[in-house]
């Protein structure tokens, strides 16, 4: 089945996860992540997204940030590509591209997954089984979140600041909001939205998107067109 064209809306959040190329690493020591994070600081500035949490693996990373124009998501990432990948291979001796094709998002209905989804991006290292506590991985918006760090590439989401009037209030609510697990039915919708393009959210929010957007928002159904049967 063909790939459907990017989806990316203005004012949207967005799930976003660029892999390594036959899952090699993408970053090997802490220099790596402090360049890539330091360019990506720079690039969302530059091109007006704001990303709201972020994860970066050794394989690959997942953000979630909503862009202000169109070709904001994309702007940004081929310009962390552009200083990354080339100070990557001079540091390593290598040639080549290192990631997997182009990133891959998902346009995320924010009421009902935006919470769910920063949850997701952000316990990756304790599914992985990196660490115990989220609050141990360094390379991840948890702890800005949680209150341990604050970090200047993150901002936050009105639905973050939703959860109390100071910054105490938010910092509990989300913690507790974290500690309920995400049952293995949420998992697999955020991961197959994002790895097949597909939008996360109600059956009402993508009819509303297909008609916002004036396009094909899900994949066709298989088989041929259904032909009438001619009159006899």
């Amino acid at each position: 089945m063909a790939r459907l064209p990017r989806l990316v809306l203005p004012g949207h959040p967005h799930h976003i996860i660029q892999e390594g190329n036959d899952r090699q690493l993408i970053f090997r020591e802490d220099e790596d992540y402090q360049r890539f994070l330091g360019w990506l600081k720079e690039s969302a500035r530059e091109f007006k997204v704001a990303v709201h949490a972020y994860v970066l693996m050794p394989n690959h990373l997942h953000l979630l940030a909503s862009p202000s124009t169109e070709e904001g998501l994309a702007r940004m990432m081929q310009r962390v590509g552009r200083y990354y990948v080339p100070w990557f291979n001079q540091k390593y001796q290598r040639l080549g591209g290192l990631f997997r094709g182009r990133f891959k998002t998902s346009l995320i209905d924010s009421d009902r997954y935006f919470m769910m989804c920063s949850r997701y991006i952000e316990f990756n290292p304790v599914r992985s089984g990196a660490v115990g506590d989220p609050t141990d991985y360094p390379w991840s918006s948890y702890a800005h979140h949680a209150g341990v760090r604050q970090e200047s590439l993150i901002i936050d989401h009105a639905l973050y600041w939703g959860l109390g009037n100071t910054p105490f209030q938010r910092e509990a609510a989300y913690i507790e909001l974290a500690r309920q697990p995400l049952s293995a039915a949420e998992l697999d919708n955020i991961n197959q939205a994002v790895l097949k393009g597909w939008p996360l959210g109600s059956d009402a929010f993508k009819t509303q998107l297909q008609l916002k957007a004036k396009r094909q928002v899900l994949p066709a159904k298989r088989g041929r067109p259904f032909k009438a049967r001619p009159d006899t």
